[in-house]
This record gives C-alpha cells, structure tokens and sequence, in this order.
C-alpha cells in the first residue's frame, strides 16, 4: 500500500495538521499551514445501530451479505466503527443474528474490523410500558447468565455489551458475571430504583443506554433514576441527539451534568432510517411511522421506534447547542465510545486510519468529503 497523506483542522485542538498514513495506519501527525477550509477527525464511532437505509439487524432472518451492505450504507454517513445491536426477540432469534453477524466477520477482514462485536439490547430489560419502549412485552424475560453463556458459545463470545434493566438480584449477579467475562454490562429500559441503579454501578455496570429515553413518561421529582444515573460518575452514559428523543434543552442539561468526557453520542437507527417518509411494518415495534421530520413511533401513540437519523446528524445537533464546540461533539462520537472498542477514536500514531474529512460551518450540517478505513475510501 503507497503512503498517502491527508490534511485538515483538527476539531479538538483547532490546529492544522497533516497526517502520513502507511500500510493502513497512521504513521506520523505533523502540524501543517492553514489551507483550505476541511476539517479531519477520527471516523465516527457508534455503539448502536440496529439498522439503517432498509437494511435490517432484528429481521426474521439475517444473512452476512445483509451486515456487509449496512457497513457500507454506514460509511455513507461517516460511520468507521460500529456496533450492530440485536434487540429483544425470542433465544433462538437472538442466537441466529448473532451468527449471521460472526459469519460475516469470518468472510470479511473489513467487516471483521469495522464491526469489532455486538450489542444486545434486552432481552433482559423492564416489561412495563414506557420503560420497554417498542420492545416486544412477550419476549421480557429475566437476567439469565446461562442464556448469556449460550449466545456466547453460539457467536464465539462476540457479544460485548448487554443493555439490561437491574431491577432484581438476578440482573446484580448478571452484570456482575457478564462484566468479569469482558462485556460491557449497560443499564437502560429500566424502572429500577435509584439504589439499584447505584448497586449496577457498584456490580460493574459502566454505561447508560440512551439515557433520558426507555423511561416511564413521568417519574418523581426526586428521587428517580435519571438523577441517580446522571450523578453516578461509574456510569459513562449514551443519549440519541436526533431531537426527538431528547429536546435541546435536556440533550444540554444531561450532557452538562454527565460532562463531555463521559457522553457519548449513538444514533439508535433502525432499518427504516433514511427511507421516504411513510409507515412501515418492521420488526422493532411492528407497524411505525417515519415523519418528514425524522421522527419514527408506533401510530397513534407518543412512544418511539428507533431512531431515523444518523450519528453524524446527532453530532451537529449537539455542536449547535450553547456551550459545546464541534471539538466537544466529535469527542462524543469518536474517542469516547472509543473507549469501549479497543480505545480506537483519537488521532494518534499508530492507530488504523479510519479518518472522516468534512466541511462545517458553526450552525449548520456536517458535509462529509472523504471517509477512509484503514487508509482506504471504503
């Protein structure tokens, strides 16, 4: 592979630099004149995407061509790393995802890197409306190591997060075994009282899924499990800045109580996402609706389905708001879910060159003009 270089602003530092890249990684970073007006960051990294552009992880059947064509619908919008995420379903259905997505990394080096392991989103969550979401009710079911052991010996311990609802000793013991095994143990679709929230923290649990969201619509004033999960500095914690999810107003205030260093921006995307407005019938909350405003919920009601927007979007929603800099929202969706696939997400001499190059003007969209992987246009 021939050295390339590539040059832009850094968004953290501000500074001008040039990056050498050789072989797939970067091999030096050297500051370089200002020029033209493209800024350069780590590739967007997101810990949970359930689908996107038609292309759907929770359908009745998966296959590996299915994981390969979203990777590449992914690197559309910027995204070098990702974590496909299976939601409540059946053992069974759980089991035949897990091993559509391992086959796919044994086919393809790519896919092998870009999707480094899965997220599990439930089963294992609250049943009660609200805090299920769009969760099927009849697949709830509690905290099971040996289920966990199961999907493991049937994915080739690709499971690397669970999203789960530590509402009883059960779930405590869960985290606490899944955590010890490697796992990321995250807490959400959850009614659990604030101790438990904090007994999570304590068993081992270290993120919050999409917090603020897989919540009763109404909960005390204090104490509730939002304040509990905001004030547990053990708990980084995840939130969807497509807004609908959050309004501006909490995305900021969450965000100022968690501080930048323990946010991190996910996109919750599902098969729908980036398709015409309309209704769908999809297998993550049955019959939906997808407005022109991206906005996607089951008819008739105020309860979401996913999210329609991708990551790239959530970071300028967040840069938009007083008191973030672009520097603030790219840390959300770069190093710090880098933290939690192998500390990828920062430029920095000998990482892989998964880089995203991009216009921004202060107020707007991001235009994306060159995404590499690995050194290379994917």
């Amino acid at each position: 592979m021939a050295a390339k270089t590539i040059q832009g602003r850094d968004p953290i530092s501000g500074a001008f630099v040039e990056i050498l890249i050789e072989s797939g990684v970067i091999r030096s970073i050297t500051p370089a004149a200002p020029g033209e007006d493209l800024w350069i960051s780590p590739g967007f990294i997101d810990l949970q995407v359930n689908g996107y552009a038609g292309y759907d992880l929770n359908a009745e059947s998966i296959t590996p061509d299915l994981v390969t064509d979203l990777m590449h619908r992914l690197f559309a919008v910027g995204v070098t790393t990702f974590l496909p995420t299976v939601i409540t379903a059946s053992e069974d259905r759980i089991i035949a995802a897990l091993s559509a997505i391992a086959r796919a990394r044994e086919r393809s080096p790519l896919v092998r890197h870009v999707a480094p392991y899965v997220h599990v989103e439930g089963p294992h969550i609250a049943a009660s409306d609200g805090p299920r979401g769009a969760h099927p009710r009849d697949q709830v079911r509690p905290a099971d190591i040996a289920e966990f052991e199961r999907w493991q010996a049937a994915s080739g311990d690709l499971v690397g997060m669970v999203t789960l609802s530590p509402q009883d000793d059960g779930a405590l013991a869960y985290i606490a075994h899944i955590a010890g095994r490697g796992c990321v143990a995250a807490i959400g679709h959850t009614d659990a009282e604030p101790w438990r929230i904090h007994a999570a923290a304590k068993a081992g649990a270290v993120l919050s899924t999409h917090l603020g969201n897989g919540s009763a619509a109404e909960l005390p004033r204090h104490p509730n499990l939002l304040w509990a999960q905001l004030a547990d500095d053990r708990l980084a914690a995840s939130f969807i800045a497509d807004g609908h999810h959050l309004p501006p107003d909490t995305l900021q205030s969450m965000v100022r109580a968690k501080r930048v260093e323990r946010s991190i921006l996910v996109s919750d995307t599902v098969a729908v996402a980036g398709l015409p407005p309309g209704r769908y019938k999809t297998p993550v909350g049955g019959s939906v609706e997808l407005t022109r405003e991206g906005r996607i919920s089951i008819p008739g009601t105020q309860t979401l389905a996913g999210a329609a927007l991708p990551l790239i979007s959530g970071i300028a929603n967040l840069a938009r708001l007083p008191g973030f800099s672009l520097g603030d929202a790219i840390l959300t969706a770069t190093r710090n879910p880098g933290r939690f696939v192998g500390q990828r997400g920062a430029l920095r001499v000998g990482s892989h060159a998964d880089l995203v190059q991009f216009r921004w003007a202060p107020g707007g969209e991001i235009e994306l003009v060159r995404v590499l992987v690995s050194g290379e246009a994917p």
